[in-house]
C-alpha cells in the first residue's frame, strides 16, 4: 500500500497537511467500517484503500463484515435491484429471510466503535445495538426511484441512524436525520490505477489473445443486468458495421451477488459467434484491469442505473476517452462533450463509440480533461478529507456544515 506522504506529487502538500491536521482531531475515537464482503464491488475496494490510510494517519480504524448465506445475499440482491428501480417481486418471506440473517449478525457482531460505518442495506440493521456511540450509515447506490416497499422497510433502520451518506444529489431521501453528500474515490497510486510500463500492458493482452492491432473497446464491471452487458454487445455490433474493433468485457464476482453467474452466461451465449468479443473473470486481479484499460481506445459503462461508476473514475484518470450511461454518479464525472461523452441508448452508445474512434484528437483531449476532473475531485485524499470531516461532525451536530 502506498503510505501518504507518496500523495503528495499528484495533490500537493497543503492537501496533506490538512488530512493530518484533521486526524488528529480523531485521536482517541474509534471506527468499525462494516458491510457484507472483503472483496468483489467498489465498496470492498474503496474500503480496502481506505482503511490503511486513515490509519496511517492515525485515525483507529477497523473494518468488519456480517454474515449472510446464499438465501440472505438473493434476497439483498433483490432489495439492491429493487432500490435501482427495476421491477422485482418483493415477498414477506424475503422479509422475514433478512430479519432472520439481521438477528444472528445482531447477536454475533461485536459493536465497539465510537463511530459506527454502516455500508449499503445488507448490515443496515446492526443499528439494533446502538447505544452512546455515533452511527452513520452510508448508502452506495442509486436511490433515486426506489422500489418504496424495500426503501420503507429500510427507512424503519436508516431513522435510527445519526446521519446517512449519498453519493448523488438525487439520491438523497426525505429523512428525520442528517443526510450528507460524498462521492466516492479511486487511489491513483493502488496497483489498479498507478502507472504501469508497456511490457506489462502487452503481456496481459498476450496472455488473453488480444490482438493490439484493433481498436478495443472496454467494459470493465461485475456481471450485472445493471450493467448491461448486453447493450454493450449491441452497440458494439453496431460500430463493428463501420468500424474495425474488438471488444472486452471483463470483471469479476462478489460473494453478495448471486446473480453473476447466469448474467455471466448469457453474455457468452451472446458473443458466442465473434472471435473480436473477448469476455474475461478476472478474479480480483487489479495490474489486469489496469493494464486492459490503458490498452483501450474506448472504455464504456453503459450502465442502466448506477451508484457512482468507479470504473469510469478509473478511466478517466487514465486519461481514457469514456463513454458512459447518464445515469446515477456518472454524470458527476462526465461532463459531456467535455470528459466524456453521455449516451441515453445502445444507438446513442454506439455513435459515441464511432465518434471516438474517427477523431482521435477529440478523444485524447476528453482523456485529458477528465483525467485533470478526476484529480481535482475523485481522488481518495479528498474522500479521506471529507470522512474525516463526516466523523467529526458527529459530536458537533449543532454546527453541522454539509459537505
Amino acid at each position: 500500500m502506498a503510505k501518504v506522504e507518496e500523495y503528495i506529487p499528484i495533490v500537493g502538500q497543503s492537501i496533506i497537511d490538512d488530512l493530518r491536521l484533521l486526524a488528529e482531531k480523531l485521536k482517541g475515537k474509534v471506527i468499525q467500517q462494516i458491510n457484507s464482503t472483503s472483496v468483489g464491488g467498489g465498496v470492498a475496494e474503496i474500503l480496502t484503500n481506505m482503511v490503511p490510510l486513515l490509519r496511517e494517519l492515525g485515525v483507529d480504524t477497523r473494518w468488519d463484515l456480517i454474515k449472510g448465506g446464499e438465501q440472505f445475499f438473493q434476497v439483498t440482491k433483490k432489495f439492491h435491484n429493487a432500490l435501482h428501480g427495476r421491477s422485482e417481486e418483493i415477498l414477506q418471506s424475503d422479509f422475514d429471510v433478512f430479519m432472520e440473517t439481521s438477528r444472528e449478525n445482531i447477536k454475533e457482531v461485536n459493536i465497539y466503535g465510537d463511530i459506527v460505518f454502516i455500508h449499503d442495506p445488507q448490515p443496515i440493521a446492526l443499528v439494533e445495538k446502538k447505544t452512546t456511540n455515533k452511527w452513520i450509515w452510508r448508502c452506495h447506490i442509486d436511490v433515486s426511484s426506489p422500489n418504496q416497499k424495500v426503501w420503507g422497510f429500510l427507512k424503519n433502520f436508516i431513522s435510527k441512524y445519526d446521519a446517512a451518506v449519498f453519493s448523488a444529489p438525487s439520491f438523497s431521501q426525505k429523512l428525520p436525520i442528517h443526510q450528507f453528500l460524498i462521492s466516492p474515490s479511486i487511489d491513483p497510486l493502488s496497483d489498479k490505477n498507478k502507472e504501469i510500463p508497456q511490457e506489462t500492458i502487452d503481456a496481459v493482452l498476450k496472455k488473453y489473445r488480444i490482438s493490439p492491432d484493433k481498436p478495443i473497446i472496454t467494459q470493465i464491471s461485475r456481471f450485472d443486468r445493471l450493467k448491461d452487458p448486453l447493450g454493450v454487445i449491441e452497440a458494439y455490433k453496431r460500430v463493428r458495421k463501420y468500424n474495425i474493433c474488438q471488444l472486452i468485457l471483463a470483471g469479476g464476482t462478489a460473494i453478495d451477488d448471486p446473480e453473476g453467474a447466469k448474467v455471466l452466461e448469457e453474455v457468452k451465449e451472446a458473443s458466442s459467434d465473434d472471435p473480436d468479443i473477448h469476455i474475461l473473470l478476472l478474479p480480483q486481479n487489479d495490474i489486469e484491469v489496469n493494464a486492459l484499460q490503458r490498452a483501450s481506445a474506448v472504455i464504456v459503462q453503459k450502465s442502466i442505473r448506477e451508484g457512482f461508476g468507479l470504473t469510469v473514475t478509473e478511466a478517466l484518470w487514465k486519461a481514457k476517452p469514456v463513454v458512459a450511461s447518464n445515469v446515477g454518479g456518472i454524470p458527476l464525472q462526465i461532463k459531456h462533450k467535455y470528459s466524456g461523452l453521455l449516451c441515453h441508448s445502445i444507438e446513442g452508445a454506439s455513435f459515441a463509440i464511432k465518434q471516438l474512434l474517427n477523431s482521435p484528437e477529440y478523444a485524447t483531449k476528453l482523456g485529458l480533461n477528465g483525467r485533470e476532473h478526476i484529480r481535482n475531485n475523485f481522488l481518495v485524499t479528498r474522500h479521506l478529507r471529507e470522512y474525516m470531516l463526516l466523523f467529526l461532525s458527529a459530536y458537533h451536530t449543532e454546527d453541522i456544515v454539509y459537505l
